[in-house]
């Protein structure tokens, strides 16, 4: 019996590792102490407390301690080693599970705080912030919110939805929240998820051997390699001087979009002539796109279902193997440009778009900065705001993520610093005095617009835009306050459940948005627009391939670009429109765009492959 359960433990230890192999070794947790921690996992071991203790600090060592905790002025402890024994680093038993107090995705934390019982008073505890009764009020709410993000770490599920997938934030047990920041760590701390119970806990284990009374500390940026980024990153606890940073954002250097192209796994096309279809010929389309096949019906076009024998690929999917394609296919024409990542991602848009003006960037781009590249420019840049005192409100974005999923909005530094902790991102300056729509039943609510754009070609550089543009919008009057409130500062309602959805038609929102706003004639506005549009693709198609969109001759796209109008001063003073591009979408859902335009991919297509534009409603800005 004993061999057999001996068998089954080993069993389930390597089911274990088969699983759980790439999370141990992405945490840095050493394999000599798997065995052990599979151990606990699996029976729900805690034995943290019969090693370590936590303890108030003697007055003498307070002041120093606060160093470390910024704020948290009430609470003055730390963490010991409690055992008479201590511990060894060499002993496969030493390591530890800690568990968290609180796990939650940040666009719920505002609502659970205030409805999940004892929840704010052990967050209020923890942080040593005042709380007083059991009813939750406004103030220590808000309160735990902006001190939360001394306290939160995070973790990303790899598997799911892109729902799923946003970054999942969690506070340590009391516990584990006591182990302080020492940039001579005793131990090491990181998240495991453990598939079976599909629970998250803290492994800790220590980095040397530790005795009876010794600090168990760890550092908080474990890892970072760059002296300023480090310390930057550490300012949520220590305080530093970047005075001596500038804020400026040049270009990145050439390896920033050559690393890219490299993670892509796109190979550049031959260098091959441009080539043009006999006139009157049936082109045949193969495509991966529903819409496309259900609505596309002129007859220039005709489907296939055999790829190899098309003559244009309508892809839903990136195509990476450029190169085969043009040496094999040269004849077959595509919905996407090599390197057009250097519009579609968050990051590459505002790089690419400093081309288009020296200095801090184009007027028709909120400024941006790279969170991951670009952290101390961002911070001085907020310092020197602050220092002014002007609006420093942020809006933090994914490079990658559509539909406003793990988008945050804040003026807490704090908060934006630890974001580089999750996902890639880039943060935005947030309009904080966008253009509003008066709407009837609500008032004066955020509203964003969308373009389609066709790029037609490269060399030359031939744009146009869909006459039809599309609205969407708030559901809630905007003030600058609650902006975890998604339905007043955030407009994409298709996806938020349970959210109205307030559809305008752009031949209807035109005369209402010229009756609210009679100084700003539409055509003018869009004017400006469009000149947006020129000066950015321009600016992204200024460098060869990886560094600009690629000129391949095959080549044809249509992209969304979404929006907003901000006011702004004009040289001469007055009060202008100034239009702010938000994001540029490959592959955008076009559903709405058929439904009410039932020929919208015959204009596409005759566009894009027959150079029938003058026979469709589209306005060259190229």
């Amino acid at each position: 019996m004993e061999n057999a359960l001996t068998l089954g433990e080993e069993e389930d230890y390597k089911i274990f590792l088969a699983s759980h192999t790439p999370a141990l070794k992405a945490a840095g947790i050493p394999p000599i102490y798997w065995r052990s921690l599979h151990y606990k996992l699996s029976r729900e071991v805690f034995d943290a407390g019969e090693v370590f203790g936590v303890m108030r600090e003697e007055e003498e060592e307070e002041e120093a301690a606060l160093q470390s905790r910024s704020n948290r002025d009430a609470v003055s402890y730390k963490v010991i080693v409690t055992r008479e024994s201590g511990l060894q680093a060499c002993d496969p038993a030493s390591v530890y599970l800690v568990d968290h107090a609180w796990t939650y995705r940040v666009e719920n934390a505002r609502q659970q705080l205030q409805e999940i019982p004892g929840l704010l008073g052990r967050m209020a505890a923890l942080m040593g912030l005042p709380f007083h009764g059991e009813v939750p009020d406004a103030e220590t709410v808000d309160l735990v919110l902006d001190n939360m993000w001394k306290f939160n770490q995070t973790y990303q599920l790899s598997q799911g939805s892109a729902e799923e997938k946003v970054p999942v934030w969690y506070i340590m047990d009391e516990f584990g929240s006591q182990v302080l920041h020492s940039s001579r760590p005793s131990c090491c701390m990181a998240p495991l998820f453990y598939a079976p119970q599909q629970i998250a806990y803290t492994v800790l284990w220590p980095l040397q051997d530790l005795e009876h009374g010794d600090e168990v500390t760890r550092d908080y940026t474990y890892g970072e390699p760059d002296s300023l980024v480090r310390k930057c990153r550490l300012l949520p606890w220590l305080p530093a001087d970047l005075e001596a940073v500038s804020d400026e954002t040049p270009e990145p250097p050439d390896l920033y979009y050559e690393t890219i192209l490299h993670e892509n796994k796109e190979k550049l096309p031959a260098n091959i002539p441009a080539c043009t279809a006999p006139a009157g010929k049936v082109l045949k389309v193969y495509t991966e796109t529903k819409q496309v096949f259900d609505h596309l019906k002129h007859p220039c076009f005709q489907f296939t279902e055999n790829e190899d024998e098309a003559d244009i690929l309508w892809m839903y999917s990136h195509i990476r193997d450029y190169r085969k394609l043009s040496m094999e296919r040269p004849h077959i024409l595509l919905n996407q440009f090599p390197c057009e990542t250097v519009l579609t991602t968050k990051d590459c848009l505002a790089s690419v778009s400093r081309r288009a003006r020296l200095g801090q960037g184009p007027p028709w781009l909120p400024r941006t900065f790279n969170l991951q590249t670009e952290l101390p420019q961002f911070i001085r840049h907020y310092q020197q705001r602050q220092e002014r005192g002007e609006d420093n409100h942020w809006i933090c974005k994914p490079w990658n993520l559509a539909r406003a999923l793990d988008t945050h909005i804040t003026s807490n530094l704090d908060y934006i610093i630890r974001q580089r902790e999750s996902t890639p991102k880039v943060v935005c300056k947030y309009l904080e005095d966008p253009v509003l729509f008066d709407r009837e039943e609500i008032g004066l609510v955020k509203f964003d617009i969308r373009y389609m754009v066709l790029l037609r070609s490269v060399q030359p550089l031939c744009l146009y835009a869909y006459h039809v543009f599309w609205l969407r919008f708030a559901n809630r009057p905007f003030s600058l306050d609650l902006f975890d409130d998604y339905q007043k500062h955030f407009t994409v309602m298709n996806y938020a459940e349970g959210a109205q959805l307030k559809q305008v038609h752009y031949d209807e929102f035109i005369p209402m948005f010229e009756k609210q706003y009679p100084q700003y004639p539409w055509k003018q506005v869009e004017r400006d627009i469009f000149k947006a549009f020129s000066e950015l693709f321009q600016a992204a198609s200024s460098r060869p391939a990886p560094y600009g969109i690629c000129p391949y001759p095959s080549s044809r796209a249509i992209y969304a670009i979404d929006l907003m109008l901000k006011w702004e001063k004009s040289e001469e003073g007055e009060r202008v429109m100034q239009p702010q591009i938000l994001e540029v979408n490959f592959n955008p859902d076009c559903a709405r765009a058929c439904l009410y335009h039932p020929s919208f991919y015959d204009h596409m297509f005759q566009t894009l492959f027959l150079d029938q534009a003058h026979q469709c409603p589209v306005t060259q800005i190229i």
